[in-house]
């Protein structure tokens, strides 16, 4: 019992200590001090506290400080945290139109943009708590069904419940789909101002073509310790050295 006290308080200790540090970081950055406050920003990281509002605060202050290599990638580990923050999404934007790489996207069959749009409108812990939820309610309109004593409330309790079944069944079916995606998928960032990519894992071999800082990568292998095969949003593909970029 001693011991799980001296736990609780030395957490509740740590999360008092990660707020006053993020209150600073905020007013260093209200005050135009940037690099102070990601020093702070990054201190909480380092404790291993993560937060859509902190990677969306780090992002702003590397935006500011004209760093768009980072600024996209922390405003994309904050987007992963909560898929649908308007403010997250408009300042991802901003900091997209200072990449200098217009790459077009290989254009979608439109059930499959659907799908797509419909998976990435919410994190996997977001399709669970949906799962779940759905669950206490189809097991409440069971029992509703069970003990109920009146054939019209007994019909409507079993409408109701079936219902909700197919509803859990086809969300249960996109969190799976999520949770597959999210673990073949590997995006990352151009972390550099400028990168050759390769045609082969090895710098001997011919340039496909030149990306820049900023611009989201997909990796789909590996060759050793140094090398990363990407693939573009348009279908290309080639090689970089893994110290380039920072994965999501």
């Amino acid at each position: 019992m001693k011991t799980f006290l001296i736990f609780w308080l030395l957490c509740l200790v740590g999360f008092s200590q990660n707020e006053l540090t993020f209150e600073q970081a905020n007013d260093l950055y209200n005050s135009g001090y940037y690099k102070e406050a990601i020093d702070r920003y990054d201190s909480i990281l380092e404790a291993d506290q993560h937060s859509a509002e902190l990677y969306f605060n780090l992002a702003n202050c590397y935006y500011k400080l004209n760093e768009i290599g980072p600024s996209i990638f922390y405003y994309e580990k904050a987007l992963q945290l909560a898929p649908n923050d308007s403010d997250i999404l408009n300042n991802l934007g901003y900091a997209q139109k200072m990449t200098i790489d217009a790459i077009q996207e290989v254009p979608e069959v439109e059930v499959s943009k659907v799908l797509n749009k419909t998976l990435d409108s919410l994190s996997v812990d977001g399709w669970a708590v949906r799962c779940i939820a759905l669950a206490f309610l189809f097991v409440s309109l069971f029992l509703g069904y069970y003990m109920s004593r009146s054939e019209t409330k007994k019909r409507l309790f079993f409408v109701s419940s079936s219902v909700v079944l197919i509803v859990l069944f086809i969300v249960l079916g996109l969190l799976f789909k999520k949770n597959s995606l999210d673990r073949n998928t590997h995006p990352a960032i151009v972390f550099v101002k400028e990168t050759g990519v390769k045609s082969e894992p090895n710098l001997r071999s011919e340039t496909s073509f030149t990306l820049h800082e900023g611009t989201k990568v997909l990796i789909i292998d590996e060759y050793n310790e140094d090398w990363l095969k990407i693939k573009l949003i348009n279908g290309e593909t080639g090689w970089v050295t893994r110290s380039e970029l920072k994965a999501l």
